[in-house]
């Protein structure tokens, strides 16, 4: 079983910041404020500095891209352990508690479901449509272009018309799973199951054993499908702002 501290490094180099810096065993990402995963400090190790500089040196870092800023907790790895406290103390509390789920590679996957290497105008026009921020949804769309090789993007037609979409990345032996989106009008009909099982089984020809992914704790449908594809729940984690 991969450790969270694995997991996350390669979590956060599957998912890439438009900007990425370091303070030692702290990464700093910044894009365009929209999506938290890419607009947060990932404390995943001790910081190359006393641990209050470290936090006056990523606020200050943040304010110069006129970004609030914000950490991302992760159950088990936060370095050092008394960081929460500290964040504590300067104002900062937690919120979008997120899950982060594990489960199996290959499976038969689905014949129907496209897969490319990067994502097309038409994977875009559904992710754009599904986004409830446009700004939101672009920022999305440039990270998910800046996933390494070997990445996939599956899409799902339905009589013709785009409906559903997912992409994965591939890193340390495991595949993550990103960017599940059905559209409105062709929801609860197992769309994203199969998006999911094409990718998985695809991941299994790259040389991915394992697979992860991240939802939102008070995400219980697709918290129940992956369950449902025997993802089972590895660890937390929260996102510290203001």
């Amino acid at each position: 079983m991969i450790d969270a501290a694995t997991l996350e490094a390669l979590a956060d180099d599957a998912w890439p910041a438009r900007e990425r810096a370091r303070l030692g065993g702290w990464r700093l990402n910044a894009s365009s404020g929209r999506s938290l995963r890419i607009n947060a400090c990932w404390p995943l190790d001790a910081p190359d500095r006393d641990p209050e500089a470290a936090l006056e040196a990523v606020e200050a870092w943040f304010a110069a891209r006129s970004l609030p800023a914000r950490f991302k907790l992760t159950d088990g790895v936060t370095a050092p352990v008394n960081l929460p406290e500290r964040l504590a103390a300067r104002g900062y509390a937690p919120a979008k508690e997120t899950l982060v789920m594990l489960g199996p590679t290959g499976g038969e996957g689905d014949a129907a479901v496209r897969l490319t290497a990067a994502p097309d105008a038409t994977f875009e026009t559904v992710f754009t449509a599904t986004a409830g921020d446009p700004e939101d949804g672009r920022e999305r769309l440039e990270a998910l272009a800046r996933i390494p090789a070997p990445a996939r993007f599956a899409r799902l037609d339905i009589n013709g018309v785009p409906a559903a979409i997912g992409a994965s990345a591939i890193g340390g032996g495991h595949v993550g799973v990103f960017g599940m989106r059905t559209s409105p009008n062709h929801r609860r009909r197992g769309l994203a199951r199969r998006v999911l099982r094409a990718l998985l089984a695809e991941a299994a020809t790259l040389g991915a054993a394992r697979a992860w992914l991240q939802v939102e704790d008070d995400n219980a449908p697709a918290i129940a499908l992956y369950a449902d594809e025997g993802f089972e729940a590895a660890y937390r984690y929260r996102y510290w702002t203001r």
